[in-house]
């Protein structure tokens, strides 16, 4: 377990801003940048990584993108292609889910 810094896992101010606003539990990234019980902080508030699962874009269902601040997977595969350049969702890409939670 590791204090990590909130940019490593969280790689915006806006979605930084939404974790601290309870909007976004989870995060699916290319790649593990935290292990479970790694703690990170947002706006002086503590979040601890609580599971980190291995899993594919097709694993990916609505309440995955309502966790992580869209209103369903089609919204969450639009905001994908809007941020990442030449994205095109393959349902056997690799993506590691990392899920935390406000700690007192």
């Amino acid at each position: 377990m590791a204090h990590i810094d909130a940019a490593d896992l969280l790689p915006n101010e806006h979605l930084r801003d939404r974790v601290a606003a309870g909007d976004v539990t989870q995060l699916h990234r290319g790649h593990r940048y935290a292990d479970e019980g790694d703690t990170f902080d947002v706006d002086g508030e503590r979040f601890e990584v609580v599971d980190v699962t291995r899993r594919t874009l097709g694993d990916l269902t609505d309440e995955d993108a309502r966790a992580e601040g869209s209103a369903d997977l089609d919204a969450y595969r639009e905001r994908l292609a809007r941020v990442h350049d030449d994205f095109e969702w393959d349902d056997d890409s690799p993506v590691v889910r990392h899920v935390f939670e406000r700690r007192e």
